[in-house]
């Protein structure tokens, strides 16, 4: 065998025993190219001809799985505008757009994820001005996007959030998608429960790590409860470190506790990252860097995990960039799947070209050091793709001056409008 090789071999996951062709995970981008109003909440979360056409043309890069943007079970709580939704207030005939969306993403074998996602204080305040959350701890502004103070949600408003997760998931499994992975990081609504730095309740959903977890996992067992399809995939995005400071959200050992109770409910793929949009005011997502050679920013962590988890699947993204580097880190056992995000905005086909032999690396663009630019830059490249259009080389740098010149002048507009792209806006954007 290839020194690459090893990222061709197929992985079959334990509990739905679904199996994808290889071992490279397009991680989840948000894409924004959903339909939006900002007077009538029904005219939202519609799947466009932009966003299949996106999904058409990553299907047919010869990714092993594909993880759609954060599609939100709220249609007013969103991370941004032109956010995906499921909600059971919309249209019904949405269901139609996401066997869509699902044919072209699975058309050449991929499996397809609808990542789940409910922002709960983390939804600018120009979308929601009553956001809910785990306590009523206001998220400080960023780059000029500002919050509005969160309401606790009940426990009848909790149970209607796991009623919701379930329900876009039944609507996901009837359309065709392979499973849903749940996102329970990067400071979203499942981790503001997970963490102790913004959960402060006295109920059965706070205080002790268990209580902390209860919401994630009771939304689990809903899920698999309403699809009663043992085939139908989980997955969960998890934090192993929230880079913040004072290290007061959730630990290394809470995560590689938390690893282990998804495994013991079933769940077949634990996606590794870290970071919260709350770490980028701190400033500590900045003192992240990838381990030695191996390019991944989480890998070290993922080392310490496997030995805690028998079946369940890892994922490492972030770092990720040379094909020697994915590769060392699975015959390392590292990790099971190799995550990517930006780099399949630059060059969507780049996995079938590794895979082939073409490509051993992939493109280095030539900006400097700017969550701003990486950002911006990445959100350019997927509409691109939704349009059709072609995409811009940022290796070039004739084009990065020109493109630089463009975001100074739209500045701050620009940064308002990217900060929340999701996995491309994260804390640890730069990273993917």
């Amino acid at each position: 065998m290839t020194d690459i090789a090893v990222l061709g071999q197929s992985v079959t996951f334990p509990f739905s025993k679904k199996t994808a062709k290889n071992k490279v995970m397009k991680s989840a981008m948000s894409e924004r190219l959903a339909t939006f109003s900002s007077y009538d909440p029904r005219m939202r979360g519609q799947p466009t001809a932009e966003l299949v056409r996106l999904y058409e043309t990553w299907g047919t890069g010869g990714i092993g799985i594909i993880v759609t943007g954060n599609i939100q079970i709220k249609k007013d709580h969103l991370e941004a505008t032109g956010n995906a939704i499921i909600d059971r207030e919309l249209p019904s005939d949405y269901l139609d757009d996401y066997c869509v969306l699902a044919g072209a993403a699975k058309a050449c074998g991929s499996l397809v994820l609808g990542q789940l996602s409910h922002p709960g204080r983390q939804v600018p305040i120009t979308i929601q001005s009553s956001p809910e959350s785990s306590s009523d701890i206001e998220h400080p502004s960023v780059a000029g996007v500002w919050f509005a103070r969160p309401t606790p949600l009940t426990k009848e408003g909790i149970r209607d959030i796991v009623q919701r997760f379930a329900y876009a998931a039944l609507v996901l499994y009837k359309a065709g998608f392979d499973g849903v992975q749940l996102h329970a990081a990067h400071g979203y609504l499942l981790h503001q429960f997970l963490s102790p730095r913004t959960n402060n309740r006295t109920d059965d959903y706070g205080g002790s790590f268990l209580n902390r977890a209860r919401l994630l996992m009771e939304t689990i067992t809903e899920i698999k409860s309403t699809v009663n399809d043992s085939s139908f995939m989980i997955s969960v995005k998890l934090n192993c470190q929230d880079l913040m400071y004072p290290n007061d959200g959730i630990s290394e050992q809470e995560s590689i506790t938390l690893a282990k109770m998804l495994e013991y409910i079933g769940v077949d793929l634990v996606e590794v990252s870290g970071g919260t949009y709350e770490s980028q005011v701190s400033g500590n997502s900045d003192n992240v860097g990838p381990s030695s050679s191996r390019e991944a920013y989480f890998i070290d962590f993922a080392d310490r995990l496997r030995p805690h988890l028998s079946w369940s699947k890892v994922c490492v993204t972030g770092g990720f960039r040379s094909a020697s580097a994915m590769a060392d880190a699975v015959r390392c056992n590292s990790t099971d799947v190799i995550g990517l995000a930006r780099p399949l905005t630059a060059e969507p086909l780049l996995i079938m070209e590794i895979l082939r032999g073409d490509k051993l690396h992939a493109k280095k663009n030539k900006f400097p050091y700017s969550q701003t630019f990486h950002i911006t830059a990445a959100a350019t490249q997927i509409a691109e793709i939704g349009n059709g259009y072609d995409i811009t080389d940022f290796s070039n740098p004739f084009n990065v001056s020109r493109f630089i010149a463009k975001l100074q002048r739209e500045l701050p507009t620009a940064m308002s409008e990217t900060i929340f792209i999701e996995e491309v806006g994260s804390p640890e954007a730069h990273l993917l």
